[in-house]
């Protein structure tokens, strides 16, 4: 399996895992405050990777090349996250996942500049297709002839301009640091930075809801769970494969983001929101497809 293949692959699980993390993150939400929620995902995601590492290779490799990209990359997750998951509060899943697929847009954008990376017409094209499906899915006026979508969707919005940047400073770090250590490194500088506002909001498991302390900590521990093991895996993906390459392809993430939307909250997805993701899917295969070399090049 190619080193591109293999980048998708490791890509699409992630995936899987972050729709999981948000699905719990939305049923969290409802009880505990934003900010408890990512610091403790963050907190139990250092926990993991260090106790992965430590068992599978018998280091915990801390020390980096690149320490303020690191902390950079990893605030702009802690904060995507909080602008995420707030969304989460006021939104469907599947309409909140649909406005964050701006990012893979920017991504592509940032990689050509940033990263100076080759990005072909035809995957202009292919990301192209994409924003147009998240236009439909999220039904805008002019198409429903309905009101204005409500503030919120600023929150998702503001999440995918981060999001993107984290995603070019995961594949710039990748020519820098052992992908061991970028792993290790992403939930720190989150885990710092909402350290010092939990004095102010803690909610302790149990005495918010319906929910009894331990449901409350299972999920909790699962947030951890999952983050890591979905960016553990991002990682290995930006390092095996072009950033332009793999940000479309998160645009199948809508895909199941309208499943859970359907099946966990009973929010079954309107005709917009399936023509949405038709759209965006067959944007990121277009993408996803693999170059053309001209006759007697190198592989």
């Amino acid at each position: 399996m190619s080193a591109t293949v293999t980048g998708i692959v490791l890509n699409f699980v992630a995936l899987f895992f972050f729709i999981a993390m948000d699905t719990t993150g939305k049923l969290l939400a409802a009880d505990y405050p934003v900010p408890q929620l990512v610091f403790v995902r963050f907190i139990f995601h250092i926990a993991f990777v260090a106790l992965a590492l430590k068992v599978l290779t018998g280091s915990v490799p801390w020390r980096t090349r690149a320490p303020i990209a690191q902390a950079v990359r990893s605030a702009c997750l802690a904060i995507s996250s909080l602008f995420f998951i707030a969304a989460l509060a006021h939104m469907p899943l599947a309409d909140a996942t649909a406005v964050g697929f701006a990012a893979p847009m920017m991504t592509v954008a940032l990689a050509a500049v940033w990263l100076k990376e080759k990005v072909s017409a035809r995957r202009w094209i292919g990301v192209s297709i994409g924003l147009l499906g998240v236009l439909v899915a999220l039904r805008p006026p002019f198409l429903t002839g309905g009101p204005l979508p409500h503030w919120t969707i600023l929150l998702p919005l503001a999440n995918a301009v981060l999001y993107a940047v984290y995603q070019i400073l995961t594949r710039k770090l990748a020519a820098v640091d052992d992908p061991r250590t970028t792993i290790l490194y992403t939930g720190v500088a989150g885990a710092v930075l909402l350290a010092l506002v939990q004095p102010f909001i803690w909610q302790w498991p149990g005495t918010a809801g319906p929910h009894s302390a331990g449901w409350v900590w299972a999920g909790l521990v699962a947030l951890g769970f999952l983050g890591a093991a979905g960016h553990g895996l991002l990682v290995m993906a930006f390092s095996r494969a072009q950033a332009s390459v793999l940000a479309p392809i998160t645009y199948t993430q809508l895909l199941w983001a309208i499943i859970v939307s359907a099946l966990v909250f009973g929010q079954d997805p309107d005709r917009f929101t399936l023509a949405g993701a038709a759209i965006i899917a067959s944007g990121g295969v277009l993408v996803a497809l693999p170059q053309r070399r001209p006759q007697g090049a190198p592989p």
